[in-house]
């Protein structure tokens, strides 16, 4: 655990993330590391509930995993021990009046004090001391360490105001000198008065205690006597208590802790105007407008990392190592929930089991090692870990590039292959050009203006920066002289060579502005469909609204008509009821579409047989067969083709009918159907039973209030077909017809 704490603070301050832990650590109410135990994406949820919320501050707490230790062995605490636990307490009862929602209102609710520790916490008073109206003792000689205080103070402006020691008084101020009052006095006060010298001042003068003051002091110092053996009289009943309950103390110091943690990082965030960021279960990094928290006025850093090795190259003091400390400080930050500046929309960071930094030059006399074996010394430790991002700035310092380029090459290939993410600077362009091809690294280039002759510290992806090494050291003072010089020595190639380079880089960064341009107007398209869709949904909606909006008028009219048929009989208003309950059902591009197909007169087929169209109504037909009228489905006739209409005689011959037999109901139930809709049901199971040759069949009206078996008794008087109707014996609910 020590090591691990370690290596934490190493990590962080090779970072440049301590004094961002150091602020962080202001808004805990007791010292404890930054990392959190336990499930993360709990945390996060709690932290985000808390978030939501105005809670109390906890007040400062010291650490009491001794104190804890001493009550295991039945020790007696002190009153500020005591006193600390039960700041907790009423912390947590403070807690349980607070508005949380899901899911800290189960956990703050599920913190249940026990009786007696409730009772302890009423002892004390907000100061901490035990409250002295519980014990009349104790307000007793609370009262009485109190006017003794007034006598002595009254006993020393009287002193001090004295004429008899006027002349050796300093000024008439009383004293406080080692937790007694004083008088400052001149030498030869002797003279004056009895006194005893507590100390002398730097002026030379005595602070003195006058020995008329002597017994009030004496009476002070039992009465506090008194009261320190009522106080630990206290503090062993409390302690027997705590002893009782030390599971429960345990857990309360673990919850308040976590509180802790919760509270000081919502805390943190609002005072700072941070984002939270849960790491992702990918490896990938992308950073949205990330500022590191070191840097005063930062230039905000986006950044898409979706590979295994960032190889970042380009201008010296160009922010290549900032660069790789934000992307490492951005995966500590997240790994621990600790909140930082982004754009939390846009914002994605991995899970990484472990962070190494190789940042720093480990050469010196003291470890007597040099830069380069320090480096493969960092390396060699790399492969005994798995799942770890690590961060190397100046790749190959301390060796020859060439052979270093080729060396780390092979080496970040191999690690990598275990899992391993790597972002790594640097200025040689040999590693660079190694890895440029391999589908797994990321080249990033820091760029240069030429303009301003200064770094951007802005970065390309897929590209190769140049170091602009000549520019820097023009930049910082070197005669354009010497500078000139050493151009010459480089050579007109290398010189050729890093122009190529720069102008690919220039045009690569222009056609990403372009690409950009782009996206911006395809989003601004997206934003129009969007609202147009929306648009849309709500002019649809708007229609849902009105159709239902009338059909709800409609229902409300026919259940009117229906209650005044109820009262009144009319065949008529049934029609006219029958009629409107078609059209509402029947759509109007339906009709036109059928009634387009078929017209009065057709020559229709209706299943097996051959009839005449006399008249549409909805979606019904009237058709004849054979001499015999019937009502049938409009979706069930087909035409037959133009013949002449046959006209109706008024008294049609009487004809024998050969009809083919199908499959049709020989009884139609009526149960719970109103009276129009149970006789338009009635008529065509009639006329389907007639046109399959039935000769008698069931009709299933049930006794109730005796309305359906009346409404279909004076419809069968009236058939012209029906050779008589007459109930089942046993069973008034079903009429039999015979046809």
């Amino acid at each position: 655990m020590i090591k691990e704490h370690t290596n934490e603070k190493t990590i962080i301050e090779k970072l440049d993330l301590d004094g961002y832990v150091k602020q962080f650590k202001t808004f805990l109410a007791r010292e404890k590391p930054v990392m959190m135990q336990g499930d993360i994406n709990q945390h996060y949820r709690y932290i985000k509930a808390l978030g939501k919320v105005q809670f109390p501050q906890p007040k400062v707490v010291p650490n009491l995993d001794h104190e804890l230790a001493r009550i295991k062995k039945q020790a007696v605490l002190s009153l500020d021990e005591i006193y600390a636990f039960v700041t907790m307490f009423s912390y947590f009862n403070t807690l349980s009046a607070v508005g949380f929602t899901e899911p800290l209102i189960s956990w703050i609710q599920g913190i249940e004090i026990p009786d007696e520790i409730v009772e302890v916490i009423a002892y004390f008073t907000d100061e901490g001391d035990i409250n002295p109206e519980r014990d009349p003792t104790l307000f007793k000689i609370e009262r009485a360490i109190k006017q003794n205080k007034i006598e002595i103070k009254e006993t020393l402006y009287k002193l001090a105001h004295s004429s008899k020691l006027r002349d050796y008084l300093v000024d008439t101020q009383v004293h406080f000198n080692g937790g007694e009052e004083t008088l400052l006095v001149r030498g030869g006060f002797n003279n004056a008065i009895k006194a005893t010298v507590v100390a002398r001042s730097s002026g030379g003068f005595f602070y003195i205690l006058p020995q008329s003051i002597s017994h009030l002091k004496e009476k002070e110092s039992v009465l506090l006597s008194n009261k320190a053996e009522i106080i630990y009289r206290y503090c062993q009943d409390i302690s027997v208590v705590f002893f009782k309950w030390e599971r429960f103390l345990a857990f309360i110091n673990k919850e308040y802790d976590r509180f802790d943690h919760y509270q000081a990082r919502v805390s943190f965030a609002r005072a700072k105007e941070y984002e939270f960021i849960l790491p992702s279960k990918g490896k990938r990094i992308k950073l949205q407008d990330f500022a590191h928290p070191a840097i005063e006025n930062p230039v905000p850093i986006t950044m898409d990392f979706n590979k295994q090795i960032m190889l970042v190259t380009g201008v010296n003091a160009g922010g290549k190592t900032m660069l790789l400390k934000s992307m490492l400080s951005a995966v500590y930050l997240s790994k621990y929930l600790l909140p930082f500046k982004c754009d939390a929309s846009q914002t994605e960071v991995g899970h990484y089991k472990s962070i190494e930094a190789v940042i720093d030059d480990p050469q010196s006399v003291k470890n007597d090692i040099s830069t380069f074996a320090g480096r493969m010394k960092e390396f060699a430790k790399l492969f005994h870990k798995e799942n770890a991002i690590v961060g190397v700035d100046e790749i190959e310092l301390g060796t020859d590039s060439d052979e270093a380029a080729s060396l780390f090459r092979v080496m970040l290939d191999a690690l990598r292959k275990k899992g391993i993410s790597f972002i790594v600077t640097t200025h040689h362009k040999r590693l660079a050009s190694l890895m440029a091809t391999d589908d797994e690294v990321e080249l990033i280039a820091a760029l240069y203006d030429e303009q301003r002759r200064m770094p951007t510290y802005t970065f390309l992806q897929g590209s190769i920066g140049k170091s602009y090494a000549f520019e820097t050291a023009q930049r910082y003072g070197v005669p354009v002289s010497i500078v000139n010089k050493a151009k010459v020595v480089y050579g007109e190639d290398k010189d050729n060579l890093n122009e190529l380079i720069e102008r690919s880089t220039s045009l690569e960064r222009e056609m990403r502005l372009k690409i950009a341009k782009i996206d911006a107007e395809l989003n601004a398209v997206q934003k129009q469909k969007t609202m147009l869709e929306e648009e849309e949904f709500k002019l649809q909606e708007s229609h849902r609204k009105a159709i239902a909006t009338l059909e709800n008028r409609y229902n409300a009219a026919t259940k009117k008509a229906r209650e005044a048929l109820k009262v009144k009989e009319s065949t008529e208003g049934r029609r006219l009821l029958n009629d409107a309950h078609q059209r509402k059902d029947f759509k109007p591009k339906e009709i036109a579409k059928i009634e387009a197909l078929l017209k009065e007169g057709d020559k229709v087929k209706y299943r097996s047989h051959k009839g005449e169209l006399l008249s549409l109504r909805g979606k019904d037909a009237t058709i004849i067969i054979d001499g015999m009228k019937m009502r049938v489905p409009l979706s069930s006739l087909k035409r037959r083709g133009d013949t002449p209409k046959i006209k109706l005689k008024s008294k049609p011959k009487k004809v024998i009918l050969n009809v083919e037999k199908s499959s049709v109901s020989v009884s139609v139930k009526l149960l719970g159907m109103y009276g129009d809709e149970a006789i338009d049901r009635v008529d065509k199971f009639l006329s389907d039973a007639l046109v399959n040759g039935l000769n008698e069949v069931q009709i299933i009206h049930g006794t109730g209030g005796g309305i359906l078996s009346k409404l279909v008794g004076e419809y069968l008087q009236s058939h012209p077909k029906i050779e008589r109707y007459y109930r089942m014996q046993g069973n008034l609910g079903i009429t039999i017809v015979e046809l």
